[in-house]
């Protein structure tokens, strides 16, 4: 679309004055000589000037008939009388100089409005701004940034382990590149394409990698960004984004953080009505409904909450492809940390899959950091090279937290602690299927954990069955039945165990129907598929009867003494090893997979059941009870 050439009336105005004052100087320059008083004086006793006129300042004189050159007039600088009497004695040029105040004149003038002219403009303006005002001016633009195909600098080659998803986003890129070849055959690019995953697997990253790869203009947005104190801002912000995407078409318009425009109309208002966020939001949809895709303008929008987008928003005709970006798998993790390992100096003999086994359930952003972390823990130690052994304790720095050795504990507190420990890891070794104790420590980390073991999933889960939910209760408890078992009482470092062991069986019941007695009815609302929130499960209003409950939680009762019941039994037998492991981790504060196994040599499983068959998706990696304060 070809573009109106817009010129400002002030301009014109301003144009048309300098040429008539060039014009004006120009001719008096032709007509009017200036020159000396005493010249004029001359020409006067010569009988030559016909007419004079008289000013504060200056003289002018017509002349009786035009000079050699043509002119009419002359003009000179008056000077006193007697002084102009005495001057002429001496048969000398003389003339009056003027003192220039033009700059003290200007100073006086324009001084005092360009400086309200700049605090207007260079405080008052900003202060609006940094204060989501918007300013009085550009209330209404928006505030997206451009980003053209150089400045992206993010190429497909650059996202890794979300394979599926780039294969998605490709046909956009295609079309994008090629709307004639792409359109050839009826169809229509989507209108939007909605990206979807937990936080951290890179949606920013793709969309960027998208406009990138198109070599088109790039709108980047965040949803809060539209949202301001004025009514009506976010609605024409909306309208001037989509503006200016078409006038630079072909674009992408990316929004993040989509959930926080597109909520649900009237279900998070306590007062119900429309807000301000509902009325950016009713702009929005107009918008996707007014614009036509074929100009080369396409949406893309990320959320890690799409279970509280509008319904009206990601109806068909509006986000017409929803794109998962979820979690990625060993072989994911594998190529991810290919791209970031570039960044760093690594030994030559890193094996970067197995930086990718002890991994599980991490996303891309946390490999990255897992990465910064290994370079930094390699540079603090002065080595020449990343190694593996820096890759580890990364995992336990980012999983865990930073090592406090400074925190000082009493001798019983460190054999609480010892026992705690060695019994998670006795009972997950003693489990069947189970997944490997990679590492046990009572040295303290992060805010509150005295402790931690660590274990590794060998490969990635997706589905879990009954006993392996059962074995996680019970490797969950397992720090509660060593203190009991050994010290007759317990202490409040299993609180977080207990907590997340009763989130487990309360799952298992009201959730997964895994109890007999209760049958297979699911007694919980839905869980949100990215929040992951740490929060017990919820009965679903109205559902649920008085004694229903007291049933529920019966069952949740009965699996989680089941669970200590295994665990201080398994602890049982293998009493003396216990205390032995235990001696050791007093002696040694930390031991790795390959002491724990030749400490636990002559274990005594428990269990006949056979070891559950392992699925190919992701699980997070856990931190078995970190002993709390």
């Amino acid at each position: 679309m070809q573009k109106k050439l817009r010129i400002p009336v002030a301009y014109v105005v301003f144009a048309v004055l300098a040429v008539v004052l060039l014009r004006e100087s120009w001719v008096r320059s032709q007509t009017i000589e200036s020159v000396p008083y005493s010249t004029f004086e001359r020409y006067l006793g010569d009988g030559l000037i016909d007419e004079v006129t008289v000013s504060e300042t200056m003289l002018s004189g017509r002349l009786k008939s035009p000079d050699s050159q043509g002119r009419e007039v002359v003009v000179a600088p008056r000077v006193e009388p007697a002084t102009a009497e005495r001057l002429s004695r001496f048969n000398v040029t003389y003339t009056r100089g003027f003192e220039s105040t033009w700059l003290r004149d200007v100073l006086t003038w324009l001084a005092p409005a360009a400086l309200m002219a700049l605090l207007w403009f260079g405080v008052v303006r900003r202060t609006a701004e940094r204060s989501d005002m918007g300013g009085l001016i550009g209330i209404g633009r928006s505030k997206a940034r451009i980003y053209m195909e150089t400045h992206t600098g993010v190429r497909f080659a650059d996202v890794a382990g979300v394979d599926e998803a780039k294969a998605e986003l490709q046909e956009i890129v295609e079309f994008l590149k090629n709307p004639k070849e792409h359109g050839r055959l009826g169809a229509r690019i989507p209108k939007g394409v909605l990206l979807m995953g937990p936080t951290g697997t890179g949606k920013t990253l793709l969309a960027r990698a998208v406009a990138g790869e198109a070599g088109v203009a790039f709108f980047s947005i965040s949803g809060s960004e539209f949202i301001e104190m004025f009514v009506g801002v976010g609605a024409a912000r909306v309208r001037d984004l989509f503006e200016q995407a078409r006038a630079h078409a072909p674009a992408i318009i990316f929004i993040d953080e989509l959930d926080a425009l597109g909520k649900a109309r009237g279900a998070f208002s306590p007062m119900g009505g429309h807000d301000e966020r509902e009325q950016t939001l009713n702009q929005l949809l107009v918008e996707l409904d007014g614009f036509d895709p074929s100009v080369g303008v396409v949406l893309l929008a990320a959320t890690n909450r799409p279970e509280i987008l509008d319904t009206a928003l990601l109806r068909a005709g509006r986000f017409d492809r929803q794109v998962l970006v979820d979690r990625p798998d060993r072989r994911g993790r594998l190529a991810i940390l290919q791209v970031h390992i570039k960044k760093v100096r690594a030994a030559p003999d890193l094996d970067l899959d197995q930086v990718a086994a002890i991994t599980v359930g991490l996303a891309g952003a946390d490999l990255a950091n897992i990465v910064n972390e290994a370079a930094l823990g390699a540079t603090r130690r002065r080595a020449q090279a990343v190694e593996l052994g820096d890759f580890t304790r990364a995992v336990e720095r980012v999983v865990a937290g930073i090592e406090r050795k400074t925190r000082v504990l009493s001798p019983h507190e460190r054999r609480v602690i010892a026992h705690h420990e060695m019994g998670h890891a006795l009972c997950a070794l003693a489990l069947p299927g189970c997944d490997t104790v990679h590492k046990v420590s009572i040295i303290a980390r992060g805010i509150g954990a005295l402790g931690y073991t660590l274990q590794r999933p060998t490969e990635d889960r997706l589905l879990l069955d009954r006993s392996e939910l059962m074995n996680r209760i019970t490797v969950l408890l397992g720090g509660r039945a060593a203190e009991r078992l050994v010290f007759a009482q317990v202490s409040t470092g299993a609180a977080d165990d207990i907590a997340r062991a009763t989130d487990i069986a309360r799952d298992m019941v009201m959730r997964h129907g895994m109890d007999d007695g209760l049958g297979c009815v699911a007694w919980a609302e839905g869980a949100a598929p990215f929040l992951e929130l740490n929060q017990a499960t919820n009965l679903r209003g109205g559902i649920a009867s008085p004694d229903t409950a007291q049933r529920i939680d019966a069952a949740v009762q009965r699996i989680v003494q089941q669970a200590l019941d295994r665990a201080l039994d398994a602890l049982q037998r293998n009493r003396a090893t216990l205390d032995r492991c235990a001696q050791a981790l007093l002696e040694h504060e930390t031991l790795d997979e390959a002491e724990i196994r030749t400490l636990c040599a002559d274990l005594q499983p428990v269990g006949d059941g056979p070891t559950p068959q392992r699925g190919a998706v992701s699980s997070d990696t856990e931190v078995v009870s970190p002993v709390s304060k």
